[in-house]
Order: structure tokens, then C-alpha cells, then sequence
């Protein structure tokens, strides 16, 4: 598919999912990377081209670890304060200097990242939550069903990214002018949590921490995306 038809596949789950939930009870999970960014902007768009709703009335949920890079968090604040956005930040109950951080990855990623989430989700009494998935950055994503009923809580989780790719992305910024983490020119590809991340030349996510990325399936059974 061309990046247009992509668009517009897209866009057609943007409208699947509208007509499944009220708008408020609809939110993006936003981390302030490069795939989700594209995603919030895209179904603000569609929002308001379409007559659903005013800037301010888009939600995003985005879980604040304490362990995110500076540039990421700033980046989403700037990036709220300009497009308008409500964005509901999720932050753990965890006294991160005596945690031990990224020792267990899945029991890290559970407290800091899973449990933040579903008490968000909770709060916001989210219905359907739109995530920036990609099909082809992680072999457990490859076959992903573009949406997927979850519980704790229960929700609808869809994906309309999944078909797009790494390059995909990065064409739509740059044909569209969406801006994105100023980390991405300094070599980073993949933005998780500062201990668990580096600038690394490899594969989309060879910069993530490698023990993590072989419990993804695990981590999606607990909630994670």
C-alpha cells in the first residue's frame, strides 16, 4: 500500500472506533516516541476534520516512569501545550530511590509502566485505548490483530499504526512537518526508559534492553502493549 492508502486505513479504524465509545471515553497512549506522536496527531486530525470534536477535547494517556529521558518529557509537554491536547499523566507509586530498577524487567516494567496504566485507564474510565503499535518493529507484534479486548481493566486496545512502517512513519513526519523528540537526531531509534535504552546503530530496537525484549509476550499478558 501506498502511504496515502495507509493513511486512509487508518483513518477508516479511527472510525470504527469512534462509533464504538464516546470521544471521552477514547484515548491515545502517548509516550512521546515517534509512532505515538504520529498517531495522536493523526486522530486529532481526523477529529477535527471531521467535525468530532475541538482541540482540547482529544485525551491522551501517557505513563510517566520518572525514568524517561528529560527530552521526552519535555517534548510531550511542549507538543500538549500546542496541539491542545488533555493529556492524563500516570505515574507510579513507587519510591524510585530505593527501587530496584531494571533488575527484574518484568517485574520493573509491571510496577513502573503496567500497573501506572491500568490505574490511568481506570480513571479515566477509558473504553477504547488507541496505542502506536507497529507490526514490524518486534517479532511478537508481527501478528497482531489490529484490535484486542482486554480487562484489568476492560477495554478495547486498537492499533491502527500496525501496517505502517519504520519509514512510513518518518515520511509522514516529514511530509506532514509533525515534529518529534529531538533525541531521534542524535542516532536514538527506539525511546523507552533511560536505563534501559541506548543509542545504538542496530535494528529499530537493539538500543532497548535485549532481557526486556524477550519478555514482551509476558509483559502483554500482564497489560503491557
Amino acid at each position: 500500500m501506498s502511504l496515502e492508502e495507509k493513511r486512509q486505513e487508518t483513518e477508516a479504524i479511527f472510525a470504527e472506533a469512534a462509533a464504538t465509545a464516546p470521544l471521552d471515553r477514547i484515548a491515545v497512549a502517548w509516550t512521546g516516541g515517534k509512532d505515538s506522536t504520529l498517531l495522536l496527531w493523526l486522530w486529532r486530525q481526523w477529529l477535527i476534520d471531521n467535525g468530532r470534536a475541538r482541540p482540547e477535547e482529544v485525551r491522551a494517556l501517557s505513563v510517566d516512569t520518572g525514568l524517561k529521558f528529560p527530552e521526552t518529557i519535555a517534548f510531550r509537554e511542549d507538543m500538549a501545550r500546542r496541539w491542545q491536547v488533555a493529556v492524563h499523566v500516570c505515574r507510579p507509586q513507587t519510591d524510585l530511590e530505593s527501587y530496584p530498577v531494571a533488575e527484574d524487567v518484568v517485574q520493573c516494567c509491571r510496577d513502573l509502566k503496567i500497573a501506572p496504566l491500568q490505574e490511568g485507564l481506570r480513571a479515566l474510565d477509558i473504553a477504547v485505548l488507541l496505542t502506536g503499535l507497529r507490526r514490524d518493529e518486534h517479532p511478537s507484534r508481527s501478528q497482531r490483530a489490529a484490535k484486542e479486548a482486554c480487562d484489568r481493566p476492560s477495554h478495547l486496545r486498537v492499533h491502527p499504526l500496525l501496517a505502517w512502517t519504520e519509514m512510513d512513519v518518518w515520511a509522514m513526519h516529514i511530509q506532514s512537518g509533525i515534529p518529534y523528540c529531538s533525541l531521534y537526531d542524535h542516532g536514538y531509534r527506539s525511546l523507552g526508559c533511560q536505563p534501559c535504552t541506548r543509542c545504538d546503530s542496530g535494528a529499530e530496537r537493539a538500543g532497548r534492553n535485549q532481557d526486556k525484549e524477550g519478555q514482551l509476550d509476558t509483559l502483554r499478558s500482564l497489560g503491557y502493549f
